[in-house]
């Protein structure tokens, strides 16, 4: 559990990149802070926004925003498409990716006192950590000193298994800050397995041969679909279901929960195109709850904690978590859950009897590549997904 937020006066100011959602900035307002500044490219994202906060200034295009404003915070969720396993892995050059280079122009022109960016765990390996080396090559130019950790939103007491990079950075001289005081002054650990019921399971049914994506009393990573348009909504097992309600999917007012959105937080994207960009839009937000635990820490730095580091040499692989000055980098040995909250069972956030049956395409096209694989898999999960195509072959008829 985390400590009461004590807010400021005035609050710390905010100015959102890349803002998707607005889950950074809804989690950092739970932290007391206030949005100056968001700035999102797509309709569809830019319609929640102006329903959620209408108050806020939008602009419409990163690469035609000449300046910040004068504030405390820049935060910059910039796109995953490029670096992502679902995704083209590009690499941070890629044309959705790249455009996380606008940061750095802005930052050559403003002096936040913080800036903070989240991405997917992959970019710690992808062309040998190149997006990682990127970053924090473009931070040490500019002369911040940053650090990283990654996160599991699973401590912020959602049932989804979802690893994110944070990573946060200040300016050396006047104003600065240590990022090490808000990445690394706390440290939780995973609840005990015994703490997680056995009544329902997350998997993937595009993952292909690969990969299966499996968590318990979980959904693996919310994903707003690959590279190739293949919608990528994790289904659920339900052991103890009848046949026909055991291998369903979550609806998308789950998936907001499930990112610790109030339920029809993307209703307004609707006016824009079809129903599953809200699928796309839920699958790259940040967690809310992820956003409220760094905004704590901006608001109130702790002191880091006593755990070993390692001097990184150059070129060497990126670990979970690290900071550098500028000079150095040091590896940091600490763990995914910084906090740990009451855990929310899958099963009491996704309804069981309101979900909708898996599509007899989707789990005949998941077992069979279930059956091809060399995965070590539940027998009678198996099982289950043959059952229930054969239960679906005469609707789909």
């Amino acid at each position: 559990m985390s400590a009461p937020i004590t807010p400021l006066d005035p609050p710390l100011s905010v100015a959102g990149l890349f803002a998707g959602i607005g889950g950074v900035e809804r989690g950092l307002a739970a932290a007391g802070m206030r949005t100056e500044l968001l700035c999102e490219i797509w309709p569809a994202a830019q319609a929640v926004l102006r329903q959620h906060f209408p108050e806020v200034e939008l602009h419409d295009d990163i690469s035609t925003l000449k300046s910040l404003p004068p504030v405390d915070v820049v935060t910059a969720g910039f796109p995953c498409t490029d670096l992502s396993q679902a995704g083209r892995t590009a690499g941070i050059h890629g044309a959705a990716s790249g455009l996380v280079k606008h940061l750095f122009e802005l930052l050559e022109k403003a002096s936040p006192t913080w800036v903070v960016v989240e991405n997917v765990r992959n970019m710690l390996a992808l062309d040998r950590g190149q997006a990682m080396n990127y970053l924090v090559e473009e931070f040490e130019r500019l002369d911040y000193c940053w650090a990283y950790r990654l996160v599991d939103s699973r401590f912020t007491g959602v049932p989804q298994r979802r690893q994110r990079v944070i990573l946060v950075a200040s300016k050396k001289g006047a104003n600065y800050k240590d990022p090490r005081q808000v990445l690394f002054a706390d440290e939780a650990f995973e609840w005990d397995p015994t703490q997680y019921h056995q009544d329902a399971y997350g998997f993937y049914w595009t993952e292909g041969n690969t990969g299966l994506g499996w968590a318990q009393d979980a959904l693996p990573t919310l994903k707003g679909g690959s590279g190739l348009g293949i919608p990528s909504s994790p289904a659920l097992w339900i052991p103890n279901a009848p046949v026909g309600r055991a291998i369903v999917t979550p609806t998308i007012e789950d998936a907001e929960a499930l990112q610790g959105f109030p339920r029809g937080w993307t209703e307004a994207a609707q006016q824009h195109g079809r129903a599953g960009n809200r699928w796309k839009l839920v699958g790259n937000a940040v967690t809310v709850g992820v956003a409220r635990w760094v905004g704590r820490r901006l608001v109130d730095p702790g002191e880091p904690l006593d755990v070993p580091e390692l001097l990184l040499p150059t070129g060497s692989r990126w670990p979970t978590a690290a900071w550098g000055d500028g000079q150095h980098r040091w590896a940091v040995d600490i763990g995914l859950w910084p906090e740990r909250h009451p855990y929310q069972h899958l099963l009491d956030v996704v309804a069981a009897d309101g979900v909708s049956p898996l599509s007899y395409r989707a789990t005949t096209g998941f077992y069979n590549r279930l059956l091809k694989s060399r995965l070590r898999y539940d027998e009678a999960f198996a099982i289950a997904l043959k059952s229930h195509s054969e239960h679906m072959a005469p609707i789909a008829a």
